[in-house]
Formats: C-alpha cells, sequence, structure tokens
C-alpha cells in the first residue's frame, strides 16, 4: 500500500493506521528541530498532490484486515497542506466503520476559515504548540517567516469554540530551546485561552534530524506545574507504567534475538535498556493487551521505516514473524541501521 502504513500503538491514541498525504518528500511549513524527516526547504503548498480518491480506496481496502481505533491523517510535513483535505475528510468519514478519525498538525493554518470548517468534521484534532513566546516559537520550530504565534494561538481559541470533537494540544520539549519557565508561564496563558481538552506535555523520544537533546521528565514535571487548572499530562520517554498487564512485560534478550539474530547483542539495547521502553510503553490503559501482530511485505516495511522509526519494542509488537525475518534482512543488507535515542534502540532506514 501506498498511502496507509501500520497500524502502529499509541500510548495517546491507540492503535491507529496511518494514512500519509506526502509520500514521496517533506512538504512542511516548519522544520522543527525535533523532527524525525531529513532537513528540507520549508514550503506553503503541496506540488503533486495525490488523488484524494485513490487514498479513500486504499483506506477502504486496509480496513477489511485491520481494525483500528483511529484513522490517523498525518503527513511527511504538515498534512493541513494537502489542497484536497476537505473531500479526502469526506470520504474517509464514509467509511470510517467504528475507528475515529484524526489529524495531527502543528496548527498553523488553522487560522484558515477552510481550514478550521474542515477539521471540524473530524472526531480528534491534534495540533502543536510547542511555544507561546515568538522567540522559543521561532528556535523550536523553525516556522516560515510569515507565522505568527499570537494569531496562532487566537486561531486556535475560535476554533475550540466551533468544535464539538476531541481537542487535544501537543507541547514537545527540547532541552535549551523550549523548556524555560517563561516560555511556560506564557503557554499557561495562551492554553488557558484555547482550552483543549487535553494537553500532551512530551520531549525526544526518537532520532532527530538536528542534534538536540531531550529534556528531562523531572523538568517536564516542573514545568507542567505551571500550567495551572489545566488538563496537562505527561508522556514519560522512559519511565515503566505501574501495574501494566502481563502483556505489557518488557522483551527480554530471546525476543530482541528475534528481531536481529544475525547481529552481535552489543548491537541491540540491553534487556534492562530495553524495558524502559516496553513492548506496551504504548499500551493505553492497564487492562490493554499488546495488538494484534501484523505481516509486512518487504515495500511496506520500508515504507513504514521512511515514514517512522521503530523501537526494538515497537517492532516485537507489531510485527509477526514473517516481518522481523525481514527486518533482519533489511538490517543484514545495510537497508537499514540501528540507531540509539534516549537509551532506545531504534530501526531506521541507513
Amino acid at each position: 500500500m501506498r498511502f496507509v502504513f501500520g497500524p502502529v500503538s499509541s500510548r495517546r491514541f491507540g492503535l491507529s493506521l496511518g494514512v500519509d498525504l506526502s509520500l514521496d518528500r517533506k512538504r512542511c511549513n516548519y522544520d522543527c528541530l525535533y523532527c524525525e524527516l531529513s532537513k528540507a526547504k520549508r514550503v506553503n503548498f503541496f506540488d503533486e498532490p495525490a488523488d484524494w480518491q485513490a487514498i479513500v480506496s486504499e483506506v477502504e481496502a486496509a480496513l477489511k484486515t485491520r481494525a483500528p481505533e483511529k484513522l490517523t491523517i498525518t503527513a511527511n510535513g504538515e498534512p493541513t497542506l494537502y489542497p484536497y483535505l476537505d473531500a479526502l475528510i469526506d470520504g474517509l468519514n464514509a467509511i470510517k466503520g467504528g475507528a475515529k478519525l484524526m489529524i495531527l498538525s502543528n496548527g498553523s493554518t488553522i487560522g484558515d476559515e477552510a481550514t478550521a470548517k474542515t477539521l471540524a468534521k473530524l472526531d480528534v484534532v491534534k495540533l502543536s504548540l510547542d511555544a507561546a513566546e515568538a522567540k522559543a516559537f521561532k528556535k523550536v520550530d523553525r516556522p516560515d517567516k510569515r507565522a505568527d504565534i499570537e494569531a496562532i494561538i487566537e486561531a486556535m481559541a475560535r476554533f475550540r469554540a466551533r468544535y464539538a470533537g476531541e481537542f487535544v494540544v501537543e507541547v514537545l520539549l527540547v532541552k535549551g530551546a523550549n523548556d524555560t519557565e517563561t516560555n511556560f508561564d506564557a503557554l499557561a496563558i495562551a492554553l488557558g485561552k484555547i482550552k483543549p481538552d487535553r494537553i500532551d506535555i512530551g520531549t525526544i523520544e526518537r532520532p532527530s534530524a538536528y542534534a538536540v537533546q531531550a529534556v528531562a521528565d523531572e523538568t517536564m514535571r516542573s514545568l507542567a506545574n505551571r500550567l495551572t487548572g489545566l488538563n496537562a499530562r505527561i508522556i514519560p520517554a522512559r519511565h515503566k507504567r505501574p501495574n501494566a498487564a502481563p502483556d505489557c512485560a518488557s522483551p527480554d534478550r530471546h525476543t530482541l534475538d528475534r528481531i536481529a539474530p544475525d547481529h552481535p547483542s552489543s548491537a541491540l539495547a540491553s534487556p534492562d535498556r530495553v524495558a524502559t521502553d516496553r513492548i506496551t510503553s504504548d499500551c493505553l490503559s492497564s487492562d490493554r493487551v499488546v495488538p494484534d501482530r501484523h505481516s509486512f511485505d518487504r515495500v511496506s516495511l520500508i515504507d513504514l521505516l521512511k515514514r517512522r522509526s521503530l523501537s526494538a519494542a515497537e517492532a516485537v509488537a507489531i510485527l509477526d514473524e514473517r516481518a522481523l525475518a525481514l527486518l533482519n534482512e533489511l538490517l543484514i543488507s545495510g537497508e537499514i541501521i540501528i540507531k540509539t535515542q534516549n537509551n532506545k534502540t531504534f530501526y531506521a532506514i541507513s
């Protein structure tokens, strides 16, 4: 499949089937420090957009064999730049079944009336607001020069007033960029205006295009405490969740060796390191089990890794035996490599 990837499991949004609107390259009006995608020139439009009907047809075919909790519209970049988004959302709403339709957006276009009207058709909208200070905003998100953070904040507040679905705002912290008390005091004011249903505060977990560092959990907790009266939660990068169900256990050395049996153990994270990532670091609740594992052919597995690196624990959780064998073949051939971030092992395109 070209446009559909996964499903992948998320701590925040459950089992999600991704819908990628920008297959061949990054198309984004930001160049965020923490982005997994390779560095690219900022753009404000989609050239050569994919046919929305072809995307809907592919999703409909995927739903015959997969039962995700969410259909997640995303892109190698910013999905709201896709010119046929309104028609696409209407088409996906018609065939989504029991899944909720959501989008992952940087929030930059929410001030456009047509975009806001389109996003109001979704079950879940996740917008990013990494900074409310202009200086921190420019430093962490590296936006197009026309971006105005105060205007974006006001537009998010207007969208909240019209939107009946689940509205989530994400704040992603980068050490030395937006992890200051002054930025969080400004965020407290901004988020108080916006009134999202939930605020997710996290930091870098996956390998980034730029040499940046994650923020410590203790720092995130301290900063989050400044968001008084708001429904904010920290998404920790490395901690075990207490009272996990048995299926949320950590992979042991034998399990890890299933991923790369022909590589020395030193190439993989040690069991105690992977335990901080865990197969079910993405489990939604204590009574949730690991989702069914899925088969990928060589092309679809490479496509998945182009869009999103996989941690060792995620690989074990979502790939079946055949796909794990393919992962190992790709590692041996050099088509993928092992990276580390925050003491976790990731498989990524070389």
